[in-house]
């Protein structure tokens, strides 16, 4: 009689709470994602072949996502972001258009490019960080002399889930220029001077690139025995200069630097990180899967996974470049973190 009322619940659109309240409310958090390490040794050739065998027509935007053996359907990195390696050779464009998802671009390698976002061509070079925040009209176009590649950066499985997602593409294949090259950095990127005309135009960073040049520069400012974070070395937030904030709503990122020899202590939290290796060697440990890394390798942890960092080097630097959902996590109040051992 008891299987017979479990039955018709099925057909009334209602389910026992009592059997599925472990699922439903779990002692903590158990992300689907997993510790996972993407080779750029191994994956650039695969890049330049379907470079150079596709046409333009075949593959609008020749991108290799770097998918999460736990996130296989829909594809993404870590449960809220994605990650993938995109290409564009000299002489080459790419479709203008816009989604409601949040981008950004890190740049790897090449110079001659430059992305075109709301009217304002943004130059690319290596070690940039471009945003292209959602909404806004995006395309690319290639002058240089050899193969342009870079990190591609989104929210969309985040916004996905929401089921907020919207896409349109323009009726051109290139948006006009209606802006200076370069202008949302040139107008920003002076420390804590930020023009008092202007006012804040939404909830994402106005700066439209942040130079490497830069960046580099504010990691060599800072003094060798500068303390850090025991956890993330000498870490630096990319921030909105309105707000002292995270660039986007959704996405924080970071740039760290990890001196010759460093060993860090364990943490875990709440948010889900995705990591670039800017320049070095090392290994980061994540709930006891050790993930050996190089140069423009990237890796991902899992929100609520215990990692620690290590540099291998005994006399150059470890540079890592991370992205991460805590931004969200903390508007939600659902950030959490506490120091913990990943293993070996």
């Amino acid at each position: 009689m008891t299987d017979d009322a479990y039955a018709a619940l099925d057909g009334l659109g209602a389910a026992p709470l009592w059997r599925f309240y472990g699922n439903l409310f779990p002692a903590q958090p158990r992300s689907r994602a997993v510790p996972y390490r993407w080779s750029w040794r191994d994956l650039r050739p695969h890049l330049l072949h379907f470079s150079e065998t596709l046409s333009l027509h075949e593959a609008e935007r020749r991108v290799l996502m770097l998918v999460n053996p736990g996130l296989t359907d829909p594809p993404a990195t870590v449960n809220t972001l994605y990650a993938g390696l995109q290409i564009i050779l000299p002489g080459e464009t790419a479709q203008a258009h816009r989604h409601t998802s949040n981008a950004f671009r890190f740049v790897l390698e090449g110079e001659g490019a430059h992305t075109t976002v709301n009217g304002e061509p943004v130059r690319m070079a290596p070690g940039d960080l471009l945003l292209t925040p959602g909404w806004h009209w995006h395309d690319h176009t290639h002058q240089g002399d050899a193969p342009m590649i870079w990190l591609d950066a989104l929210d969309y499985p985040m916004v996905n889930a929401l089921e907020a997602g919207f896409y349109e593409q323009y009726h051109q294949r290139l948006q006009p220029l209606t802006r200076t090259a370069d202008l949302g950095s040139r107008l920003f990127l002076h420390g804590r001077l930020t023009p008092a005309w202007i006012e804040p135009a939404g909830p994402n960073s106005p700066v439209t690139r942040y130079p490497w040049a830069e960046t580099a520069r504010a990691l060599d400012a800072i003094a060798d025995d500068a303390t850090g974070s025991e956890v993330d070395g000498i870490a630096l937030e990319y921030t909105d200069p309105f707000t002292g904030g995270p660039v986007m709503p959704t996405i924080g990122c970071r740039i760290h630097r990890l001196r010759p020899g460093f060993d860090g202590a364990g943490r875990r939290h709440t948010a889900s990180t995705i990591v670039n290796v800017v320049r070095g060697e090392g290994a980061t440990i994540v709930d006891g899967v050790r993930l050996e890394w190089s140069e423009h390798d990237t890796f991902a942890i899992p929100g609520w996974a215990t990692y620690r960092h290590v540099n291998a080097s005994a006399s150059q630097d470890a540079v890592l470049f991370s992205y991460s959902d805590e931004p969200v996590m903390r508007s939600l109040g659902l950030y959490r973190t506490e120091p913990g051992d990943p293993g070996a």
